[in-house]
Formats: structure tokens, C-alpha cells, sequence
């Protein structure tokens, strides 16, 4: 199995250069077509009352500050792949980001997107959080601060033995079936009656099987949150990819991701996998 074709969300260079980098080395070891998608939100218009104390010029003004935003992401795309032996297509398009990156997304194997930066001066929403639980396809989150420009190397998965951790495993197989080396932890795997008798022993086995080099523990904590653990356990072991299931409650962001995933999305200081 092979990732054929990726979609990757491109905003401005600074966001999206370590997301460009990864997309083509993926792209490039799969022999896969990558696109990169570029979305120009529809424009801010204020209430009619604001609007009178600003320029009759603002509209136009911002349209094509909005423009050359969109034009200068597109000869950044063009720069970063034009050396890259990797079959490539530029969209840009108008509208909600997380509606357009989900329509988008349906006719992609994997979507690539970067982490929220709650320091960009522009904001996509709940971008990444809607779309993991919402494309049905594999996302690849990349984080906003990171020196990482290739993974699969050491790789991490989170193992709760639950269907979106085996969903996220299947879909990651395609970037880790070269990696050195995969370290499969489970935490507090006594809370749950779906681990069998020997926690990770049959995600083990069935990895194994795929030909990739894996190594199991399980860990029981009570004094310490469950994303830390992941997080200090894969920044000592050097992990370049972290693969785990993302979960979904009720509408409210606080509430819409399980607390491992928010605080995984919040937190990661390598890209992470994630499938629902």
C-alpha cells in the first residue's frame, strides 16, 4: 500500500515550509502526485456601523492584500518543488478553509496541515481539530516550530487498542514500513478489557508481519497526564513520527476532542499522525 495522492495546506511561507518539505518527501517516496491547496477566506465585512469609519477603499484594499498573500504562496510552492522529482498541481480557492480542505480531502490518500500557531496573525478556525474527525482520511499535522524535515525514521504509536488507534496504524503503515525502528506504547492498558493478555502483543505480531521492526512496553501512571508520557517518552527516544487514533465527543471544541488528542494537538514537538 502506497499514499498516490496528497493534498497539503499551504498558507504563508513561514507556516508552511517544514509542511512543504515533509509533503515532498512523502510525495517522493511513494512516487505520489502532491497538491498543494491554498484558501482564501471569504472577506471580513464589518457591521454597517464600522464600516462607515473606514476608507471607501478598504474592500478593494483588502482584496488584494489577499491576493498577492495567495500569489506570493504560490511561487513559494513552485520554489520549494521545483527541484523535487515529484509530479505537482497548484489550487487556490475561495471560502470557508475547513470546508474547502474537506471537500478537497475526499479524493486524497493523506491531507497534510499544519498546527494551529495561536501566535499567526491569521486564523483557520478549528483547523486541524474539525477535519481529523470529519474527512474520514488519515491527516498528517505538522508542527508550527519544528526542525524536523523528514520522518519515518523513529517512529511512536500510542496503542489504547481502541478502532481509531487500529484505524491510524493501518493508514500509517505506508510511513513507517521503512523506519529503523517502532516503539509501540500502551499507558494504563489495566483500564481497558480490549488489550487481550499481553498489551501491544497483537498490534506487535501484525506489524511484524508488515516487516517492520517494532518494540513494545506498557506503562502505568496515575500521577502524570497521558499526553505528557507520549510526549517525554518520544522527545527521549528521538521519535520523528508519532501515530495515535484521534477521538471525538459532543460539538464544543473543549469538549469535541478526546483530552488526549487536544492536548496533543496543543503540545506536539514532532509531526503526528492521527485517523479517526
Amino acid at each position: 500500500m502506497q499514499y498516490k495522492d496528497i493534498l497539503v495546506h499551504v498558507d504563508s511561507f513561514e507556516q508552511s515550509q517544514a509542511r512543504l518539505e515533509i509533503a515532498i518527501q512523502v510525495a517522493a517516496q511513494h512516487d505520489a502526485h502532491l497538491t498543494g491547496l491554498y484558501v482564501v477566506p471569504n472577506l471580513y465585512i464589518p457591521p454597517l456601523q464600522d464600516m462607515a469609519q473606514l476608507p471607501p477603499e478598504y474592500i478593494e484594499q483588502q482584496t488584494e492584500l489577499s491576493d498577492e498573500d495567495a500569489k506570493k504562496a504560490e511561487l513559494n510552492f513552485y520554489e520549494i518543488v521545483k527541484n523535487a522529482d515529484v509530479a505537482h498541481e497548484w489550487r487556490k480557492a475561495e471560502g470557508n478553509p475547513i470546508d474547502v480542505i474537506r471537500l478537497q480531502s475526499r479524493y486524497c490518500d493523506l491531507l497534510i496541515l499544519g498546527q494551529r500557531n495561536p501566535n499567526a496573525a491569521i486564523q483557520f478556525g478549528d483547523l486541524p481539530d474539525v477535519l481529523i474527525l470529519t474527512i474520514g482520511r488519515p491527516v498528517l499535522i505538522v508542527p508550527y516550530s519544528t526542525d524536523i524535515r523528514n520522518i519515518g525514521t523513529r517512529v511512536m504509536v500510542g496503542w489504547d487498542a481502541s478502532a481509531q488507534a487500529a484505524r491510524a496504524v493501518h493508514d500509517a503503515i505506508p510511513l513507517i514500513n521503512d523506519a529503523g525502528k517502532v516503539d509501540i506504547i500502551a499507558i494504563n492498558p489495566n483500564d481497558s478489557d480490549e488489550h487481550g493478555e499481553t498489551p501491544c502483543a497483537d498490534i506487535s505480531l501484525h506489524l511484524s508481519r508488515h516487516g517492520i521492526n517494532v518494540e513494545a512496553q506498557s506503562i502505568t501512571v496515575n500521577d502524570i497526564g497521558i499526553a505528557d508520557i507520549l510526549l517525554s517518552r518520544a522527545a527521549d527516544k528521538g521519535v520523528d513520527l508519532f501515530v495515535m487514533g484521534a477521538y471525538g465527543h459532543s460539538r464544543w471544541r473543549e469538549l469535541v476532542l478526546g483530552g488526549v488528542t487536544a492536548h496533543m494537538l496543543d503540545h506536539m514537538t514532532m509531526p503526528v499522525l492521527m485517523a479517526h
